[in-house]
């Protein structure tokens, strides 16, 4: 891509993106991939990072995944994977053929709408009913797939439904473990049978690249988890969020104009 930045850009923009998602995935158990594909997608085509993204969560949820399991919400957790199980591969399929210049518009303007929804949601709750957790099964599915941003419209609905932050945060880790290791075998068969680059050592070296900024932002949300108001960060998470994204669709219309 000819508007990339140069080598010698990447290594510490990517740093400080990593490490900005990363303390919000410590401290929340989500957003590490929407801030991340939020932020990068500013220099980067998405689909470059999304499978790395991918792999993270993964990683990240190892990690955490010996203080998530006592908070789990498994009725949460089985709706929220059964969407993803069907879903996934949807989303997955039009991460290949989408355009550069379209996923960036549908990454910014699904990740702003999202956050927009959470804020104004803040003040209001949702029975958690059967139907609200299959339709955030069904979201976070596509999403995951598509921007490998699920966990963002999932924790919006568990939030609107006054799902306790320690339980929200031990769900999510558990369900990006999951969900992350599924859409990337689909990633991986998608690459195979129709000779996509989803899945591949530019996966590995974005992983990489990223992993040092994750691992000390985690650390570091890890570590305030305990003691910070959890709705304080959480406006502050949004407000960040909503920024990186309106930058991210300004970004895309640009792109979108010149073509």
């Amino acid at each position: 891509m000819t508007d990339s930045p140069g080598p010698w850009l990447i290594l510490p923009l990517g740093f400080i993106v990593a490490l900005a998602a990363g303390i919000v995935r410590g401290f929340a158990g989500f957003g590490f991939s929407a801030l991340s594909v939020a932020g990068l997608s500013l220099f980067v085509p998405p689909a470059t990072v999304i499978p790395a993204l991918l792999l993270l969560e993964v990683v990240a949820s190892i990690g955490l995944i010996r203080t998530a399991l006592p908070d789990l919400d498994r009725d949460w957790w089985r709706s929220l994977l059964l969407g993803n199980i069907v879903f996934i591969p949807l989303g997955i399929a039009a991460l290949a053929m989408l355009s550069e210049a379209r996923l960036r518009f549908l990454v910014g303007g699904v990740l702003l709408v999202g956050a927009l929804l959470l804020k104004a949601m803040s003040g209001r709750k949702l029975a958690p009913t059967p139907v609200l957790k299959m339709l955030a099964g069904v979201l976070s599915g596509v999403l995951n797939g598509l921007t490998a941003s699920g966990g963002v419209v999932a924790a919006m609905l568990m939030s609107a439904a006054r799902v306790s932050p320690a339980a929200l945060r031990g769900t999510m880790v558990i369900f990006l473990l999951f969900s992350g290791c599924y859409a990337l075998i689909w990633a991986g068969l998608l690459s195979q049978a129709a000779a996509t680059p989803l899945l591949g050592v530019d996966t590995l070296r974005w992983a990489l690249l990223l992993s040092p900024g994750m691992f000390a932002g985690i650390w570091i949300g890890h570590r305030q988890f305990s003691r910070a108001h959890p709705s304080s960060y959480r406006s502050f998470v949004l407000n960040l969020l909503i920024l990186v994204s309106a930058l991210g669709l300004i970004r895309s219309l640009m792109d979108l104009a010149t073509q």
